[in-house]
C-alpha cells in the first residue's frame, strides 16, 4: 500500500491505496469519473440530471468495493485546504496527487 493524496475542490486528503493505484493513479481516477460514474448500474446513485455528484471518498469506495476488495484504501490524514495541491508542504510533494 503506497500514499496518494486526493481531493475534490475542498480539503486535500491522504489515503493509502494499492500499489497498483498510487503507480498509475491518474488512469484509475479518470477510469472512475469518466467511465464507471457514467456507465455502471451500481453507479446510479451519483448520477444527478445530466451530471454526476462524487468525492474522492466515493473514489475509495470503488476501490474497496469493485476493484481492490482484498485490498481495503484508508484515509490517513486530513491536509485541510492546499490549494488543489499547490501548497502542499516539502514532506507531502512527492505523493501522487488527483483532484476530482
Amino acid at each position: 500500500m503506497k500514499k496518494v493524496i486526493l481531493s475534490a475542490d475542498g480539503d486535500s486528503i491522504i489515503y493509502l491505496v494499492p500499489d497498483i493505484v498510487a503507480d498509475n493513479l491518474e488512469k484509475y481516477c479518470i477510469e472512475f469519473c469518466d467511465d464507471w460514474l457514467w456507465h455502471s448500474p451500481q453507479a446510479a446513485k451519483y448520477r444527478m440530471g445530466a451530471g454526476v455528484c462524487y468525492s474522492e471518498a466515493d473514489f475509495i469506495d470503488y476501490l474497496n468495493k469493485y476493484k481492490f476488495p482484498n485490498e481495503k484504501s484508508a484515509a490517513v490524514k486530513n491536509l485541510g485546504w492546499t490549494g488543489l495541491g499547490e501548497e502542499l508542504s516539502e514532506e507531502f510533494r512527492e505523493l501522487p496527487y488527483f483532484n476530482f
